[in-house]
């Protein structure tokens, strides 16, 4: 295989017209180029070059040459700047997921996108599911960030970063008796005695167990008649009257016939924290140009 230093003299021989000119252009002396051509021609076994009155041109065999050449040297140069760009974490991999609630807010789809624009050379991957799937493909590699509802700090190998906290809403069948409440705040107590739809703890424990514990703290355990895989199973169960639930405020922008939205004191306690979940040992130059972004947008 002919050497990349041996082609990119070539080059420059074929393109000055002249070997002086050429050693000059390339920072050496005449008589080691003169030599590594007569070498490239002896590997070849073809001449390259013939003298003219005023230098050198290539022969035809030189002029194929010298065009293959450049493309090598070409491609050899993307692969270099490729390579730069990896390390710097502009170019690469980059998988992301999220549970569905996260995935309604604002902050997590603007700051997906405009790391997109910042960053057209990463290949990104989504994946939407529960905190325990997301946690699995985290620490399996499959995936490489994850925003979740959970604080799950506790597992071992993962670093979480708490991104922002939004209010969480009272979600009722429309024409409940507490649907309608003249723009005024819903007093947690007011849903003693309802039953109430959840998302299945095991996929979102974190926001199940801050649910039950708010209740707790306004004087009831609230019923719990069905459990539902995803939240948006929960606005379907709620909105064919099954019982009402307590969500995240962006879920509301799921819209859905049958739902009326009510606010909820802020004494209660309720909110729904968005966290950042990463492998604590992935040194990624791509993840940290994302983490770096995201943290950013969070203040």
């Amino acid at each position: 295989m002919i050497a990349l230093r041996r082609l990119a003299a070539f080059v420059a021989i074929a393109e000055e017209g002249h070997i002086t000119r050429a050693a000059e252009r390339l920072g050496m002396q005449q008589p080691p180029l003169t030599r590594l051509l007569q070498g490239l021609e002896a590997e070849l076994g073809v001449r390259l070059m013939e003298r003219g009155k005023r230098g050198v041109r290539p022969t035809a065999a030189g002029a194929a040459l010298c065009d293959e050449a450049r493309a090598v040297l070409a491609r050899a140069g993307g692969v270099a700047e490729a390579v730069r760009r990896a390390a710097r974490g502009e170019q690469g991999r980059l998988a992301v997921g999220f549970t569905s609630s996260a995935a309604l807010h604002p902050f997590v789809s603007s700051g997906l996108r405009r790391f997109r624009e910042a960053f057209p050379g990463v290949a990104m991957v989504m994946e939407e599911a529960g905190t325990g799937e997301l946690v699995e493909g985290l620490l399996g590699e499959r995936l490489d960030a994850a925003f979740v509802r959970s604080a799950v700090g506790g597992v071992a190998g993962l670093a979480v970063e708490h991104l922002l906290d939004e209010p969480m809403l009272a979600a009722l069948p429309a024409g409940h008796g507490l649907a309608e409440g003249g723009g005024e705040a819903l007093r947690l107590s007011a849903l003693a005695g309802e039953a109430f739809v959840l998302y299945r703890r095991p996929a979102g424990p974190g926001l199940y167990d801050a649910i039950l514990a708010a209740c707790r703290g306004a004087g009831f355990s609230p019923a719990v008649a069905q459990e539902a895989p995803r939240l948006t199973a929960t606005l379907s169960l709620v909105a064919a009257g099954f019982g009402i639930s307590v969500v995240p405020a962006s879920m509301r922008f799921l819209g859905g016939a049958g739902i009326a939205y009510r606010e909820i004191e802020a004494g209660a306690g309720l909110c729904a924290p968005i966290h950042l979940a990463v492998r604590r040992a992935d040194a990624s130059p791509v993840l940290a140009r994302f983490r770096a972004l995201i943290r950013g947008a969070a203040g």
